[in-house]
C-alpha cells in the first residue's frame, strides 16, 4: 500500500467529491483523482466509481474508510490528550534515600502522576534510559550520545565522617565503612584499611559512623543536623555532579516540565 495519497482518498470519500478534496489540500482536482488512482492501484483494489455527477464508494472503499477514519481519530487522541501515563524513574540508591524523597514529596504536592522508581547501578541506569526501559534518571554521570542526554542539577559534596576527629594522613589505620570496593576511601588513602565493612545502605553507613564502628566517606546531602558527626571536607576527590539524563527531546514532554517545576523550586 501507498500510504501518500490516503489522505487524498479520505477527504474524497468524507465529502464524496474530489474538488473539496482539492479545496482542502490546495492541489489540483485532476491531481487528487490521480493520488486515489495510485493508491488502489498499489492495493489492487477500487475503492471509488467515478461518474460525472456523483463519487460512489465501493464496498472495499466504504469498509477502508472506516478504517482509515478510525486510525485518524486514534492518533489525534494519542497526540492531542494530556498523557498521564506513569512516569518510568531509574536513579541511584543514594540519591532516592536522601536528595529525592523531599523532591517526591514536593510533586506529589502539585501533580497527580504515578510514577515507577527503579533503583540501579549506573551501568543498568545508562542501558535504561537507551532503551526506553526510563523516561528519566538520575545518577552521577554525565551521559551525551545521539539518543540521550544530561542536565547538571547540582554538584553533590564528599566529606569524611567520623565519630571523633581523624588524622587524614593515616586513614589506613581506621576502621572503613564503605559502599562497595570502588568506595571514595579507597581513592584517598594511599593504603586499604585491614578492617572493611561493606554496607549497601548510605543511611546504615551513617548510623555505623554516629555509634563509633568506623569512618566513611559519603555525599554531605546524606548528613542530617541532628547526628553530631565529625565532617571534614576531602580536598582529594572530586565533588561528582549529580545529573538529569532524558531522551534527546526537541520539545520537552509534560511529563518533564512536572519534575523540573519541582527540582528547580
Amino acid at each position: 500500500m501507498d500510504y501518500r495519497y490516503i489522505k487524498a482518498f479520505m477527504l474524497t470519500a468524507r465529502h464524496l467529491s474530489f474538488s473539496k478534496a482539492a479545496d482542502i489540500l490546495k492541489i489540483a482536482q485532476s491531481a487528487v483523482s490521480r493520488q486515489v488512482k495510485l493508491l488502489e492501484e498499489s492495493i489492487g483494489e477500487e475503492l471509488i466509481i467515478r461518474s460525472s455527477k456523483k463519487v460512489l464508494l465501493t464496498v472495499k472503499g466504504k469498509e477502508f474508510y472506516a478504517a482509515c477514519e478510525h486510525f485518524d481519530r486514534m492518533c489525534s487522541d494519542i497526540f492531542q490528550r494530556e498523557d498521564n501515563r506513569p512516569l518510568k524513574i531509574g536513579i541511584l540508591n543514594g540519591l532516592l534515600k536522601t536528595w529525592f524523597n523531599p523532591i517526591l514529596i514536593k510533586y506529589y504536592k502539585k501533580f497527580n502522576r504515578d510514577l515507577q522508581i527503579h533503583v540501579a547501578d549506573q551501568p543498568e541506569l545508562q542501558k535504561g534510559i537507551e532503551q526506553g526501559k526510563y523516561d528519566i534518571i538520575f545518577s552521577t554521570d554525565n551521559f551525551q550520545s545521539e539518543l540521550v542526554s544530561s542536565l547538571k542539577l547540582f554538584d553533590e559534596k564528599l566529606v569524611l565522617i567520623s565519630k571523633e576527629e581523624v588524622n587524614k594522613k593515616k586513614l589506613h589505620e581506621y576502621r572503613w565503612i564503605v559502599f562497595s570496593d570502588t568506595d571514595n576511601l579507597y581513592k584517598i588513602s594511599k593504603r586499604p584499611s585491614d578492617n572493611v565493612v561493606v554496607v549497601e545502605s548510605l543511611s546504615s553507613i551513617v548510623n555505623l559512623v554516629k555509634n563509633g564502628i568506623g569512618i566513611a566517606v559519603i555525599p554531605d546531602h546524606v548528613l542530617k543536623k541532628t547526628d553530631n558527626l565529625v565532617v571534614q571536607e576531602v580536598q582529594a576527590l572530586k565533588s561528582p555532579g549529580i545529573y538529569m539524563t532524558t531522551l534527546n527531546y526537541k520539545n520537552q514532554p509534560s511529563f518533564l516540565k512536572e519534575i523540573l517545576s519541582v527540582i528547580n523550586k
